[in-house]
């Protein structure tokens, strides 16, 4: 996404399914206020500029839980998923924490903590639905005391015992505090106060305030590489859908890298790199014809004068020759952040 945007406890049941599993209940999502902490509640939640803004196909991506393959499903022609530019801010993928800074009706209106903009000091803002926030004290200390689980697959279904895959699915680079283990699965805390169970082949598991090691620019492209063929979705962060900064901000999180959300706000970060210097996991951007005006767009240079990136909503993540695509010449810079 560019910078021209359209500017005690009771007992409770788990979000796995059928089979439910006793836990601490969250605080009712109708009970948040202003100056509250919560957590995304879903896969993922799409946050939007103004609330009630919605159409009656985005209804899957409102709910709880989410239905976002469904949700894509009913985008498929190109109109239909860019009418969603200028419409939504970002994501934020389950247990990402936030703050609230109003309550009106069933929305809420949130910064995203962990995603940088100079927008807001705090994180990134917009209106999700109270419905997919939960706001839980010992999530929270959770967080701050236990090993975290990075998903680290595609995507990767929550299980309510070792083992199981029926269980919400959950994206890539989705963190949760582990409260257990068990051979070679782990169990992980959710913010409505249950457990659930993810195989460790999907995961990597950090320390508290541990980062993952430092990669290489071939680390970066390994992993971006993984989303070839998504379908570029506005505001998206998660294996639903990127959009350009989505992706280059989402792959670089994944390792332990924190860059600004947008683009035009990467490309005034990190390490300037001339052309005959790129190296893969380089950031290129593209402004207006010539190079000049506001970033708007962004890819990751993969080597031997390709990019990977999320184009457009007609597009997928795909790889191109970059100067062969920018036919505009609207190439501005390239930068390193690692």
């Amino acid at each position: 996404m560019d910078t021209k945007r359209i500017i005690g406890a009771v007992l409770g049941t788990t979000l796995l399914g059928a089979a439910a599993v006793p836990a601490a209940a969250a605080p009712p999502a109708d009970e948040l206020e202003a100056g509250d902490t919560a957590f995304v509640d879903v896969a993922a939640a799409t946050v939007w500029v103004e609330p009630g803004t919605n159409r009656g196909i985005d209804k899957p991506s409102m709910t709880d839980p989410v239905d976002l393959d469904a949700w894509n499903d009913s985008m498929q022609d190109t109109e239909t998923r860019r009418w969603l530019t200028g419409k939504l801010e970002t994501q934020a993928v389950l247990g990402s924490e936030v703050e609230v800074d109003e309550v009106s009706g069933d929305w809420a209106k949130i910064v995203v903590l962990d995603q940088a903009t100079p927008r807001d000091e705090r994180g990134y803002p917009g209106w999700v639905p109270v419905d997919q926030l939960s706001e839980s004290e010992v999530f929270d200390g959770l967080t701050e005391t236990k090993d975290r689980a990075v998903v680290t697959d595609r995507k990767v279904h929550l299980g309510r015992r070792p083992g199981d895959d029926s269980g919400m699915e959950v994206s890539f680079n989705t963190e949760l505090p582990v409260v257990a283990e068990s051979g070679d699965h782990r169990r992980v805390a959710l913010p409505d106060g249950s457990r659930a169970w993810l195989d460790e082949d999907s995961i990597d598991v950090y320390g508290p305030g541990e980062q993952p090691p430092a990669p290489s620019g071939a680390d970066l492209v390994e992993t971006g590489e993984r989303f070839l063929g998504l379908r570029y979705l506005w505001a998206g962060v998660s294996a639903w859908g990127f959009d350009c900064s989505g992706f280059t901000y989402t792959i670089h999180r994944a390792h332990g890298i924190d860059i600004p959300r947008d683009a035009g706000d990467q490309a005034e970060v990190g390490e300037d790199v001339a052309v005959e210097d790129l190296a893969k996991g380089d950031l290129l951007f593209f402004a207006e014809p010539g190079g000049t005006g506001s970033v708007h767009h962004v890819g990751m240079y993969i080597g031997d004068g390709t990019m990977i990136h999320a184009p457009n909503a007609e597009e997928s993540v795909s790889i191109v020759d970059w100067q062969v695509w920018d036919e505009d010449n609207e190439f501005s810079g390239a930068k390193r952040m690692s």
